[in-house]
């Protein structure tokens, strides 16, 4: 199918159309990034994100009288009880939108991944559906976590960092 360019007005065979000639021609419409504003929003939303859970450890610290480390756990679940809640009413995807990778802070944005596909798949069913979908993201992660937990056990050991007390 020939298509003409508005530079040259020369026609151009698109079935044979290389990936750089079309980035090329493509090159024009792709708008600008403001990659300095979006990086300061990402600095920000993940900042804001991080500040929200660190209030909610210390409240847990204040309110029952916790240390640092039994807050830990109750916080976690906290911060993705809140953001399960907030992808569940779309809000976690527009804030998204806005916010960048700042909402990709570990534990909310993991998440938000489940969450995400688990409410994609619902109508297939709960096993095939949400259970087989819902860990095609997160598996990925998991993965990655276990292998570099496990990476950096072996480097814990051979320098001699971790172990007895």
């Amino acid at each position: 199918m020939p298509a003409k360019t508005k530079k040259s007005g020369v026609k151009l065979r698109l079935d044979t159309l290389t990936p750089q000639d079309y980035q090329e021609l493509a090159k024009p419409y792709v708008p600008s990034r403001p990659v300095f504003k979006n990086c300061v929003r990402a600095f920000l939303s993940g900042g804001l994100i991080c500040v929200l859970g660190q209030g909610i450890q210390e409240a847990f610290m204040a309110i029952f009288d916790m240390t640092s480390r039994e807050a830990a756990s109750p916080t976690v679940a906290i911060m993705i009880l809140l953001s399960v809640i907030l992808t569940s009413f779309g809000v976690y995807d527009k804030l998204a939108q806005w916010c960048g990778a700042g909402t990709a802070v570990p534990v909310t944005g993991f998440a938000n991944s489940m969450c995400s596909a688990a409410l994609e798949h619902r109508a297939e069913g709960l096993v095939l559906g949400v259970g087989g979908n819902m860990f095609k993201l997160a598996g990925s992660v998991i993965v990655f976590g276990v292998v570099a937990a496990f990476v950096v056990g072996v480097v814990y050991a051979v320098m001699g960092w971790g172990g007895a007390h």
